[in-house]
């Protein structure tokens, strides 16, 4: 979702071109790795650790990032080792590198239990076609027939097909943890909703923080509802760590985002989000005056066509939002004969 970033401030107006890089603090450096998707890139971070360097996330496992990453280690970062690499959480972009990195540099990788286990679970999880309960699963939320159909005649997508394989072994960071990279100590801050046990990392010495996709500028990160949990409730997840890491936002701290450009104003930024998701629920409740399934909630949602190529994300953050009226009390929900559910506030 688009979201206004008034009042934010952006200390480089413009990126690093893919494999070179800014410093954007003392020992620590912003490079960017291309996505083939409208957000057309991930931002990953290099701390120099004195001996050796850590790396903060790593982008999808594709052939063009590899080739960046391999310059990138034959060039600005060739005068010593990776020997750390953190991954925040288990998203293709952020995570699709890091068996690669375990295999070919023998580094030592850092992530939260849950991240670990997602990205090894779906890793493992290869489908040749959409299975039963994905088809359950789209027509449940209203997917029309005939474009539910066409998916199921499409390979589904893979987490394997950009994400290298993962070795078994890695460090768990947990929420509290304090951590020491690029020469500061970092307060571990976990963060939810767009991905369970998201990390962040807070710097005690400066006002740093890496933020991964859990608080980005001018987007909201995707938050969405899958098979694997049908009844879950990400976006009460996501509004409660939003409260939580908003206690600790200063204005000027530099926030070193997964996406976009770094920022400053992170208490503006934080009340956005709220503010942001409060708006689209409000609207939505109104909508729903007259019972919908999730997907007839875009209009409501998002105040803009919805694409082909953007519906899959479209559908399951549609389905986040009535899930979150629903298990909140504020709609109830009925069985249409085709089975899709619809939703109905209560009067």
């Amino acid at each position: 979702m688009d979201v206004s970033c008034t009042n934010l401030s952006y200390p480089w107006r413009k990126p690093p071109e893919f494999g070179d890089f800014i410093e954007v603090a003392s020992g620590v450096f912003w490079f960017r790795l291309p996505l083939p998707m409208k957000l057309n890139h991930v931002n990953v971070y290099v701390l120099d650790d004195g001996d050796g360097w850590t790396v903060v996330d790593t982008g999808f496992c594709a052939k063009l990032s590899l080739e960046i990453w391999q310059s990138m280690l034959a060039g600005p970062l060739a005068d010593k080792p990776v020997r750390r690499l953190l991954v925040t959480h288990h998203h293709p972009d952020h995570v699709g590198l890091a068996g690669w990195f375990q295999r070919h540099h023998t580094v030592e990788l850092l992530m939260s239990r849950t991240a670990w286990l997602f990205a090894r679970m779906l890793t493992l999880d290869k489908q040749e076609k959409m299975v039963e309960e994905n088809v359950a699963f789209f027509s449940s939320a209203g997917m029309s027939p005939e474009l539910l159909e066409a998916r199921k005649r499409e390979i589904p997508f893979n987490f394997a097909d950009i994400v290298a394989p993962l070795p078994l072994g890695y460090t768990r960071i947990k929420h509290g943890d304090i951590i020491q990279m690029g020469g500061r100590n970092w307060s571990v801050h976990v963060g939810n909703g767009h991905a369970p046990e998201h990390l962040t990392l807070w710097s005690r010495d400066d006002g740093l923080v890496i933020s991964g996709d859990q608080i980005l500028p001018s987007i909201s990160p995707n938050i969405g509802v899958y098979a694997t949990e049908p009844l879950a409730d990400p976006l009460a997840d996501w509004i409660e760590a939003c409260t939580r890491l908003a206690k600790l936002a200063t204005y000027n701290q530099l926030v070193l985002c997964g996406h976009k450009l770094p920022f400053t104003g992170l208490p503006v930024r934080m009340q956005q989000l709220l503010n942001h998701h409060q708006q689209v629920l409000d609207r939505l409740l109104i909508f729903l005056e007259y019972p919908h399934s999730a997907a007839e909630c875009f209009e409501p949602l998002f105040q803009r066509k919805i694409h082909d190529n953007e519906y899959g994300l479209a559908i399951v953050e549609a389905i986040a939002h009535v899930n979150h009226l629903f298990l909140s009390g504020q709609v109830r929900r009925f069985c249409r004969t085709d089975g899709a559910w619809l939703y109905q506030r209560k009067l």
